[in-house]
């Protein structure tokens, strides 16, 4: 498969690391010095695009690749208002789409255990939860686009709990999001059920990049030829 690397910053060289390890080749590497390379001709020489880059330009990046008519991998979190516009153009373009906020296994196996946690804790009243996150301090969005979809997930779960907030604006109907910027840490992410009497803990903590790098070739192996849009689940769960 050939592969165009939209981003190509830390998360792009560990992509490059794990498609090379797995018979992939990289045909085009963007960054912001030298974007004017970015062009249908030399996007078309790729079967999939992957992007990781910032909120301000992935929508542009990933309507760009669309109407070249290649299938796009997003990890770029902070742009989900403008996600079903992609979503959009995907089908219209007849190509295939995937966005994730995460793409660690490890990761989308946490998701699934949230949401069960959630159904299972719902009409606890005497429980309150929250979410604390850890990044490292180049991650331009905070709350973390991991962080959003666990907030989500227990929205979805829990009847007492309609919206989320950051970082101390608390209130009993919404999931508080508390978010840490620390040199050099991956990302954690923790789910605290608490009482009176007790707490429950759920953590997922990343050791390197190299379980989302992975995630992200095993996401472009996935829709390479495909059309529609995807997510994680049907990669990890499809047979499940």
């Amino acid at each position: 498969m050939k592969l165009a690397l939209i981003g190509y910053g830390k998360m792009g060289r560990a992509i490059e690391q794990v498609a090379i390890k797995r018979g992939h080749e990289i045909v085009l590497r963007i960054t912001s010095a030298n974007k004017h390379e970015m062009n249908e001709a030399n996007l078309r020489n790729a079967d999939v695009a992957i992007e990781f880059t910032n909120p301000v330009v992935a929508k542009e990046n990933v309507l760009q690749c669309l109407m070249a008519g290649v299938n796009v991998v997003c990890g770029t979190t902070g742009w989900n208002t403008d996600l079903a516009e992609a979503a959009a153009k995907a089908k219209e373009m007849g190509r295939g789409f995937l966005h994730a906020s995460n793409f660690s296994v490890g990761v989308n196996i946490f998701f699934e255990v949230n949401k069960l946690l959630a159904t299972l804790m719902d009409g606890r009243t005497d429980y309150d939860v929250s979410i604390e996150e850890t990044h490292h301090t180049q991650k331009k969005d905070a709350p973390s686009g991991t962080a959003i979809t666990l907030a989500e997930q227990i929205i979805h779960g829990l009847s007492d709990k309609n919206h989320w907030t950051l970082n101390g604006q608390d209130s009993k109907d919404a999931v508080q999001i508390i978010a840490h910027r620390v040199e050099n840490v991956p990302g954690t992410h923790k789910v605290t059920y608490s009482s009176a009497i007790d707490s429950i803990e759920i953590i997922h903590t990343a050791h390197n990049r190299e379980g989302f790098a992975l995630g992200a070739v095993l996401a472009a192996e996935y829709i390479n030829g495909k059309t529609g849009v995807f997510s994680m689940k049907d990669i990890l769960f499809s047979n499940k």
